[in-house]
């Protein structure tokens, strides 16, 4: 199946299975055709090109990619339908999630989660295939989800991620990269879920913080992370900071900094930074399918605003009407 047909099957569904609500956004094939369904998201930008994949309904097969030059109008890249895909070469069967491209010295990972587990592949390029030597995940030891591989200026490496404990919870570890494995004696928690904004009333379920995202400005480390159920329209994304890889984390005053409240749009959460060519940074994330709906979930992209307090560290804010609702053409 090509991915335009993916998406066309997306529309059906939408416009014939759901019910249309009060502002009438399931009003024909029309209100929908060009919409990219992509969960949790991801953008590198190589050259003067960007390339998004993420969570999408070929969860079950692997990750698609689409290219884009101006972050709104995308297509698919020809003859490379998936970035990575389901038993070529790759661990997992079923429940492929929350990817992460990441930019090594000499090589090019992909990281994601595959039945509840991080795992680690390579290639020669972004494009792909992304393929593993040794089929398996990063630590078998429990299950483990939404990676984010981050390099210090030192060259350490650290893997964020999600640990489950009566609720879905931060955690970091350092990585060796040659390896593909967590350094033992280096996991460690992040932070606990401890504001109203990350467990609001609207949907009720143990504690849930996931989607990492970390950036490292004039030696402080964000560390952007969403909170509540994703199914929860106040699912939504704050940030803290530290001046160390491992925290402790401080959380901002202004969380969250991405909520329908501010964006408009029921569960904006879950995605990740990427910069574009003049060096301004962008949170790609996703977004409930309607009011009434939370599946398909949408992509959304948005420029950040970064504003130094007193303190020295930067306050991190976005705007509603820089909001870029991406279509696929």
């Amino acid at each position: 199946m090509k991915v335009l047909q993916f998406f066309i099957g997306i529309m059906t569904f939408v416009t014939t299975g759901c019910a249309q609500d009060s502002e009438g956004i399931y009003n024909g094939a029309s209100q929908y055709r060009d919409e990219i369904f992509l969960a949790d998201p991801t953008i590198i930008r190589e050259g003067d090109k960007y390339y998004l994949t993420g969570t999408g309904n070929q969860q079950q097969q692997g990750f698609v990619m689409l290219e884009s030059s101006d972050l709104k109008s995308w297509h698919t890249v020809e003859d490379n339908e998936f970035v990575l895909k389901k038993g070529d070469q790759t661990y997992g069967t079923e429940g492929f999630w929350a990817p992460q491209w990441f930019k090594g010295q000499d090589r090019y990972y992909f990281i994601y989660t595959a039945n509840e587990q991080t795992v680690m592949a390579s290639a020669d390029t972004w494009m792909g295939p992304f393929r593993q030597t040794d089929i398996k995940p990063i630590d078998r030891s429990q299950k483990n989800i939404d990676p984010f591989l981050f390099r210090d200026d030192d060259g350490r490496y650290y893997l964020y991620h999600v640990r489950f404990d009566n609720g879905n919870f931060l955690w970091v570890a350092e990585f060796d990269i040659a390896k593909g494995e967590i350094i033992p004696g280096t996991l460690k928690k992040c932070m606990e879920s401890t504001e109203e904004w990350e467990a609001t009333a609207s949907y009720i379920s143990a504690p849930v913080m996931e989607g990492p995202t970390i950036i490292k400005l004039e030696g402080v480390y964000y560390f952007f992370y969403s909170a509540n159920d994703f199914r929860s329209i106040d699912y939504a994304v704050g940030y803290a900071t530290s001046t160390s890889p491992t925290g402790p984390w401080t959380k901002s005053e202004n969380n969250p900094i991405i909520h329908r409240n501010i964006v408009g749009e029921n569960g904006s959460g879950h995605g990740d930074i990427f910069t574009d060519k003049a060096g301004n940074y962008y949170y790609v994330y996703h977004v409930h399918a309607s009011k009434t709906n939370v599946s398909p979930r949408k992509t959304r992209i948005i420029p950040l605003h970064f504003e130094k307090n007193e303190s020295g560290i930067y306050d991190i804010s976005v705007k509603k009407e820089e909001v870029i609702e991406p279509y696929q053409e």
